[in-house]
């Protein structure tokens, strides 16, 4: 599967988007998507970052050649582009005319509907669009906003001009595939340290001010700044760091998990890293140092996730660090909550729900038997499961080692390209009649896997009367099955006529699946 990347990096966008769309394309690469890159060049290299993260196929689009003032005023950002939409969609297509992408991810600010519809035309091509503001008409087929927000599907109401799939808030936080399993940061009732990161631009030189903040907190511990060789402000900061006692700069660090676990505190600004501090768990004081951000740092702060600088005065910055560094139990209750809401797995739910009708299967091998049993074991698989007790683990590789003996029985477990996301059983009680059962990666649940599953079972046993038990009270399976073609015999009984048997019974109409 081809998979377009369209974003930007410069003094006034940073680097952030290229962060998190790079946090995806891995996710993309272990779902087996083949990955292209677009950038256009805006004074930063993203070429460079973009190459350096490991995916080699970029197009660098023309610098531009004069810095136009009339941008369209519908659209907040559009200045970020420094060409016109037409003209970026036209050199955004010719990039990607022999590659012809099935999907094109867009992350901007700067272009809205009239960019995205002259791009799927041109290529054909699904649009997806990395997007948290809702400022202006979008038109697309997903849309991937991770921040905060009470209502997704509410907030992108009024702006869609058509259907899309929204994949909202932290449950799909662009993380990059560190994050899943780094060291989490382990609560210490003392601030030993403090670590700041202000994006990796820092345009406005706002990590000097968190320094002179600290100081006049009368915080006296070790401080660590981190920043990126982007930085307008780098020599400036140098000197701020080296002036400052106990105080050190990291610069271009290749992932921030392990950052943000070793300090007690964390002084951050609102955007994608927000995110990433989430899912290490460490206590943080947000500050707002672009537009956007105010749409996330108080939606966190009143759930308890962070606090939050409400201006960047020395006097509120300081009160509210010495504040927080002498309330442990404030900061031991943002570590719970931020951990709550961040897994790391976000970038993997996004991958998959963009390939999953790429879905395959194999036949289940006893190496599988761990897998099964974690899934299977789950309190959201057991809660819909006729058998809703815990698991026994040498009971679970007897049951394993009967099924793959018995000629009548079918097993497979599902993939999308190396990941494994499902498992789905075909119970054989005839030479053409079966009883199914499946169940997901617990932490892939609404993604739309299963009828791709359920489907790609069926065709791979070749059965051709399936039934399957639902319980009551199980909506989502009972959505499931009516989706895919059964109707409902009984109160937890349903059933699929297909091929020979479906027209021998005239269900053809009643059992096609949408």
């Amino acid at each position: 599967m081809k998979i377009a990347i369209r974003v930007d990096a410069s003094s006034d966008i940073g680097t952030g988007h290229v962060r998190r769309c790079l946090s995806l394309a891995c996710a993309l690469k272990q779902s087996g998507a083949q990955l292209r890159f677009v950038t256009r060049d805006l004074g930063l290299d993203a070429v460079a970052l973009i190459r350096n993260a490991g995916f080699g196929d970029v197009v660098q689009l023309p610098s531009p050649e004069t810095s136009a003032d009339n941008y369209d005023e519908a659209v907040p950002h559009a200045a970020w582009a420094r060409v016109s939409q037409s003209q970026d969609a036209a050199e955004t297509a010719a990039a990607l005319a022999d590659f012809a992408p099935e999907t094109v991810i867009l992350d901007s600010y700067a272009f809205d509907a009239r960019w995205h519809e002259a791009v799927a035309d041109a290529l054909g091509s699904a649009i997806a669009l990395v997007d948290d503001l809702a400022d202006r008409q979008l038109s697309a087929d997903y849309v991937i906003d991770h921040t905060y927000s009470p209502d997704h599907r509410a907030k992108y109401s009024s702006v869609l001009s058509k259907p899309a799939k929204i994949l909202g808030g932290p449950h799909f936080g662009l993380l990059g595939p560190a994050y899943a399993d780094a060291p989490r940061y382990d609560f210490n009732e003392t601030v030993r340290s403090v670590g700041v990161f202000l994006g990796g631009v820092d345009a406005q030189g706002h990590s000097a001010l968190m320094l002179e903040a600290l100081s006049q907190s009368g915080f006296a511990g070790q401080v660590e700044v981190v920043t990126t060789s982007a930085n307008p402000h780098l020599t400036a900061l140098q000197d701020a760091v080296a002036n400052r006692p106990n105080t050190i700069l990291s610069t271009d660090l290749p992932d921030l998990a392990a950052f943000f676990a070793r300090h007690d505190l964390q002084i951050g600004a609102g955007g994608g890293a927000s995110w990433e501090r989430c899912c290490i768990g460490v206590p943080t004081l947000l500050v707002v140092v672009a537009e956007n951000q105010h749409s996330v740092a108080p939606l966190l702060a009143r759930e308890g996730v962070a606090d939050y600088a409400p201006d960047l005065s020395i006097e509120t910055l300081s009160a509210k660090i010495a504040q927080l560094v002498n309330d442990a139990p404030k900061r031991c209750a943002m570590a719970e909550k931020s951990r709550e809401l961040v897994d790391g797995l976000g970038a993997t739910r996004v991958a998959i729900a963009l390939t999953k009708t790429r879905l395959r299967l194999r036949t289940a091998s006893l190496e599988d038997a761990r897998l099964m049993f974690v899934w299977r074991g789950h309190r959201a698989t057991r809660a819909v499961s006729r058998e809703t007790g815990e698991l026994d683990w040498d009971a679970h590789v007897r049951w394993l080692e009967a099924v793959l003996a018995d000629g009548n029985r079918q097993l497979f477990v599902s993939e999308i390209g190396d990941r494994p996301v499902g498992v789905i059983r075909l119970d054989g009680n005839g030479s053409r009649r079966a009883e199914v059962s499946l169940y997901l990666d617990p932490a892939l649940h609404g993604l739309g896997l299963g009828p791709h599953l359920l489907l790609a079972g069926e065709d791979k046993a070749g059965f051709e009367v399936i039934d399957a038990t639902v319980l009551d009270g199980n909506l989502a399976s009972q959505r499931l099955f009516a989706k895919c073609g059964y109707h409902q015999t009984g109160p937890e009984s349903w059933r699929k006529m297909r091929g020979a048997a479906m027209h021998r019974d005239g269900l053809s109409s009643m059992n096609s699946p949408e």
